[in-house]
């Protein structure tokens, strides 16, 4: 079986075999933890006076896609698409990440990095047998709740809906201007507007935003009045706990207290926090003591009683307040914790966490007497548990052993996962949203609380201590803007079917939607709705396309943070070819890395699985090469489609990073990331896969190169954005000049904290210097090709990569005939030497001469290619050079 190379990269590939790829996925909806949109705290690190400059040599800038006007009907009025415009950035501007975008005056969205839509390629291919191959497919990245530039259309009205498959009206549906008539784009069906639309010309039609934009949202509000004005009761703004480990040593403890005292400084004084302890008991604090720490204990080895609730709801005790009648109580209560004292390893300590928990949903939920009279409103947005954890739930229900060594842990594991399920089922059914924030060196049992933290919409994170990159993650979650009751509607054309759906939702009940006789749409139960998530939806084509446009439309229902309910419209026409060079041309390598990356990782439950998985990425690669790429003459070899160059040296770092790799230390710290990444946004899923690095230059400019080892030159500074790290590489020429070093770490500083400013989880910002045993968390992240001479490497950083081509040739003369056969190997790296002596020695004893280099090649391991009798170990995938034979 080919396998991928533990170095690689760029150019054309060839594969001789077929692949054994896997059969195509059936239809699979994900229920998943929340990837959750962030605040603007950024990690509070040294900057130098004012933004560094940016630029891009490499790449040029992204060309928004644009469309012009459809043909108008005899009859119909036909809209053409919204004029999109390029997006401001700030004047700091990072050099574009996308690679050069395909123009067509038929697209008609704009594909920018602030799109909520991404497709695979703008372009769809019209014959089913080649639109459905396996391999590559089709799918799209919607991301229903993300910001569009300039803004959606508002519109405070009730929308009009297609009678009979409940579709939108949008700009390319046709209006009859004489009766108000409009066209649904998805059945075709003709629908009344009550007369709304009636026009006496096409201009006039062009007012309402539904036929004018494809992103609308219409709002709803009880007074009918803005949805956008916050409700000003403290009481109806939903409420945040913390839920805090009480089992902690000294050092975690201190850096617990100094993250929690910031985090609640940081609180709008309107937020209503309560605060909830735990060990072998639970505490809960009141806030009516001014001076001191006062808490109402219960017993942590059990449920808490209905009677021990009553009990405590209806006392005298506040456990909700604002922060800003209760800072000075919350800062006491921090200060008065205690690191725990007995001598008990981590792992046996007494934790009740699922009984905190309950305790904290009790609290949220109030009396509910008061609830069926009304006298409590409902909350805007979601409610939050934000749970700062140190070890595993060992005591109470949902307890788990503290050894694995225990008889009955498999069994016990299994129960406390259900348990752990439920109880955030019953989160979610209180719109209570658990995020549980884990630090410092004992084993949280990831397993177990996770399906807490997925059923509830909330997130799991890791963190290596309670110290700033905690603190910052505890700012942003609060902060984020929560909706509650989303429901995600997919229609597609009638020639297409959705295979497969994979975000933060479950499948939608029948109930939960409203049902038309042709409604043939995909519903997704969104458990939470906010800003930076996103839904990867596969499709697969029924028949052959006859139409020379499909359209598709998503809509989105929830309820905001201000008790307002949206309905969001996003609209999409894509135009339809039927050549393949054209759609291979279009094909996005970025997003079908994504596309490619969340179908694959959905399948890893554990190690083992993660581990197979690898090999399919290698299938996956060498089928698209049959099935797109030419075959060489003479050869039963492919060449890897060109249009493609890019796609698979993103396969390459998924298949050695971090979700598929063993760069992360333990499974644990890789089942959190897929988990993350699957409900990620496509920004932060990309940098999850493909890593960006980004060289600092004179004058304190930024330069993106590839991320190869080779980049790592003694006399620069390098940035590495990895999704949740980022990296800062110091060479030692650089650190030896210590105000040299000390601008471009003050400048790689404030790139660090511009590219990670908007995104949760917050990553880890390290710096360090070459050689150091911290340089090998950078250095596993890039593609190895740093064992070639010294000059090669100079002409790798200086070149661009646009020269360093090897070409290794290997001459050999029979003795008894005058035929020569050449074996010519291209590739776009040189050879490493070790490789290079293996290689010499094989040939010749093969051949009976030495072989003749010039320059070389850089792989480690191997994949075979006949050349005469011998399987020389080759690297397929990820940007290799063309291997073929002459003779």
């Amino acid at each position: 079986m080919a396998t991928l190379p533990e170095s690689a990269p760029k150019s054309e590939k060839l594969l001789a075999t077929p692949p054994r790829f896997p059969p195509t996925l059936m239809v699979q909806q994900h229920q998943a933890g929340t990837a959750s949109s962030s605040s603007a705290n950024s990690p509070q690190l040294s900057t130098p006076p004012g933004p560094p400059v940016f630029t891009s040599p490499l790449r040029p800038a992204a060309v928004p896609f644009r469309t012009s006007p459809a043909s108008p009907q005899p009859v119909a009025v036909a809209f053409p698409p919204p004029i999109t415009t390029t997006p401001s950035f700030p004047s700091s501007t990072l050099p574009p990440s996308s690679p050069p975008s395909y123009s067509s005056q038929n697209v008609s969205f704009d594909h920018s990095s602030l799109s909520p839509f991404e497709s695979i390629a703008p372009l769809i291919l019209k014959q089913k047998k080649q639109a459905n191959v396996p391999s590559l497919g089709f799918g799209v990245v919607v991301s229903p709740g993300r910001e569009v530039p300039q803004g959606p259309q508002v519109i405070q009205r009730d929308s009009h809906r297609c009678q009979s498959c409940g579709a939108y009206p949008n700009p390319y549906c046709n209006v009859i201007p004489t009766s108000g008539q409009w066209q649904c784009i998805v059945c075709r069906n003709l629908n009344g507007s009550d007369g709304e639309y009636v026009a006496s010309s096409k201009a006039e039609l062009r007012s309402f935003p539904e036929l004018s934009s494809f992103v609308v949202d219409y709002v709803q509000t009880g007074s009918r009045l803005s949805g956008f004005v916050p409700v000003s009761d403290s009481r109806t703004s939903a409420p945040i706990i913390l839920v805090i480990d009480e089992c902690l040593d000294e050092p975690h403890l201190q850096h617990l207290q100094s993250s929690l005292h910031a985090f609640v400084d940081s609180l709008p004084p309107t937020t209503r926090i309560g605060i909830v302890s735990y060990g072998r008991t639970v505490s809960v604090y009141d806030f009516s003591e001014d001076s001191t720490a006062s808490a109402d204990v219960l017993s942590g080895d059990k449920s808490p009683s209905e009677e021990s609730l009553r009990a405590l709801i209806y006392g005298t005790g506040v456990y909700l307040s604002p922060v800003h009648a209760s800072l000075p109580v919350a800062h006491t209560i921090f200060s008065s914790f205690r690191p725990f004292k007995a001598n008990i390893a981590e792992t046996a300590r007494d934790r009740c966490l699922c009984t905190a928990v309950e305790v904290a949903l009790a609290i949220i939920q109030g009396p509910s007497a008061d609830l069926s009279r009304g006298v409590v409103k409902r909350p805007g947005g979601k409610s939050r548990l934000l749970v700062c954890a140190g070890g595993p739930n060992t005591f109470g229900p949902g307890a788990l052993p503290h050894s694995f060594s225990h008889p009955n842990y498999p069994y016990l594991e299994k129960t406390a996962m259900k348990w752990m399920e439920h109880l955030g089922q019953e989160a979610h059914r209180q719109q209570t949203v658990v995020d549980i924030f884990c630090a410092g060196t004992c084993p949280v049992r990831v397993p177990v609380l996770q399906p807490l933290s997925r059923a509830s919409g909330g997130v799991l994170i890791l963190h290596d201590d309670f110290g700033e990159v905690f603190g910052v993650n505890l700012q942003r979650a609060s902060s984020r803007a929560a909706g509650s009751h989303g429901l995600l509607e997919i229609r597609v054309p009638e020639d297409f079917l959705v295979t497969q759906v994979v975000g933060p939702g479950e499948e939608a009940h029948l109930d939960s939607h409203e049902n038309f006789k042709n409604n043939a749409s995909v519903s997704v139960q969104m458990l939470s709705v906010e800003e930076t998530q996103s839904f990867s939806v596969f499709m697969d084509t029924k028949r052959d396309i006859k139409h020379e446009h499909v359209y598709f439309q998503f809509s989105m229902q929830y309820s905001n943070v201000y008790a307002a309910d949206i309905t969001r419209v996003i609209t999409i026409r894509l135009p339809t070819v039927d050549s393949v060079s054209a759609y291979l041309d279009s094909v996005q390598d970025d997003v079908a890395a994504v596309l490619i990356a969340k179908k694959t990782l959905l399948r890893a439950k554990s190690a083992p699985e993660a581990v197979s998985l690898r090999s399919t990425i290698d299938e996956r690669v060498k089928d698209i090469a049959l099935k797109f790429g030419s075959q060489v003459p003479k050869s039963k070899l492919y060449k890897f489609p060109k249009e493609l160059s890019s796609l698979p040296e993103h396969l390459f770092h998924l298949r050695r990073g971090l979700l598929l790799g063993s760069i992360v230390g333990h499974e644990d710290e890789r089942s959190v990331l897929r988990n993350l990444f699957l409900n990620a946004s496509f920004d932060l899923s990309l940098r999850m896969v493909a890593p960006r690095c980004l060289m600092n230059r004179e004058g304190g400019t930024f330069e993106e190169l590839p991320a190869y080892d080779l980049s790592m030159q003694s006399d620069t500074a390098v940035v590495l954005d990895h999704g949740t790290d980022i990296f800062i590489w110091l060479g030692a020429e650089l650190s030896a000049q210590e105000i040299n070093c000390a601008a471009a770490l003050a400048a790689c500083r404030t790139l660090a904290e511009e590219l990670s400013e908007s995104r949760f989880p917050a990553p880890r910002i390290l710096a360090f210097k070459e050689g150091t045993s911290q340089a090998r968390y950078f250095v596993s992240r890039l593609i190895p090709a740093h064992k070639d001479p010294a000059y090669e490497q100079g002409g790798f950083i200086h070149g661009k990569l646009a020269n360093v081509f090897s070409v290794l040739i290997i001459h050999r003369q029979q003795h008894t005939q005058a035929a020569v056969l050449t074996a010519v190997v291209q590739f776009p790296f040189p050879v490493a030497t070790e490789i290079e002596s293996l290689l010499s020695f094989l040939l010749q004893l093969l051949f009976g001469q030495p072989a003749q280099f010039s320059g070389g090649f850089w792989v480690r391991k191997a994949v075979g290619v006949m050349l005469g009798w011998v399987d020389l170990v080759v690297m397929l995938p990820c940007g290799l050079g063309s291997v073929w034979v002459q003779g």
